[in-house]
């Protein structure tokens, strides 16, 4: 039986299959071996993974998360879910590596993440081979929750947005300008924060302002990282993420326009890493 993680700083979503057939589902919270020491992964683990698999015989093990891009860390984290769970084998990879075996398989293509963040990387069918510097909501991220969020809340600062727009978002959040500035300069996590703004956008798509914000950044997406890689006329980009998948209409809009190849777009990975890993 294998054990399947697909893994953000956030929330860690699992999977227990036997073959191509899934089992069990269910979600902890996130496990990131960038942030946290091998002492807290293991509570966590025992805390909150264990007795979802309790009765399971784990034979191997499959973690795709957010800060597993050092080999060193990611050994030492195989080591613990091995320890923890009983596997006989771990493998531990980027959560990049998963969202693309899970939407191409054993195919070529370009695989994106657009969640809260946002990466891309050109997949030969096993392995990574190229990507870009994703660089973060300040200075990359084009397209993500954080991005879109900060180009909502600058055009509210700057007021460069119609006056109902401005007047619906100050009542709904309460906004303030020392409020926003505090909250992004000295809080923690502010982009966690501006993403929550990704649920007024939703609610009111059909404004135009709005509708153009979307587009705009998703176009900026594919104009700043997927038009970098040669192959982009040639491959197919599949997507990976809740602001791809919520705003599909949006982006393949934007794809369009930017005559990018649209392949799958998914909430998350788990299902193509059930079939990768059968």
């Amino acid at each position: 039986m294998n054990l399947i993680a697909d893994s953000g700083s956030t929330k860690t979503a699992w999977c227990l299959s036997c073959g191509n057939q899934i089992i069990k589902q269910f979600e902890t919270a996130g496990i990131n071996p960038f942030f946290q020491t091998e002492e807290e992964i293991t509570t966590q683990l025992k805390e909150a993974l264990l007795p979802q698999i309790v009765g399971n015989d784990v034979e191997n093990v499959y973690f795709y998360g957010a800060g597993c891009a050092d080999p060193v860390k990611n050994n030492a984290l195989g080591a613990v879910l091995m320890s923890v769970i009983g596997a006989k084998t771990a493998f531990v990879a980027s959560d990049m590596l998963g969202a693309a075996r899970g939407l191409l398989g054993g195919e070529r293509g370009i695989a994106c993440i657009l969640g809260t963040g946002a990466n891309s990387g050109v997949y030969d069918g096993e392995a990574l081979v190229k990507g870009v510097y994703a660089g973060g909501y300040i200075l990359g991220d084009e397209g993500s929750g954080g991005v879109l969020g900060k180009l909502l809340i600058s055009d509210w600062v700057k007021k460069q947005m119609p006056q109902d727009i401005y007047d619906a978002l100050t009542e709904e959040y309460g906004l303030t300008y020392l409020g926003i500035v505090d909250r992004v300069y000295k809080q923690p996590f502010p982009n966690r924060w501006l993403a929550q703004f990704t649920k007024f956008m939703s609610a009111r798509r059909e404004n135009e302002y709005i509708h153009n914000l979307l587009v705009g950044a998703f176009k900026a997406f594919f104009e700043r990282n997927i038009k970098q890689y040669e192959e982009w006329k040639e491959l197919e980009v599949g997507f990976i993420g809740s602001i791809a998948f919520y705003f599909n209409a949006e982006l393949r809009e934007a794809a369009e326009m930017c005559g990018i190849k649209l392949g799958k777009v998914m909430q998350n990975p788990i299902d193509g890493l059930v079939e990768y890993h059968k």
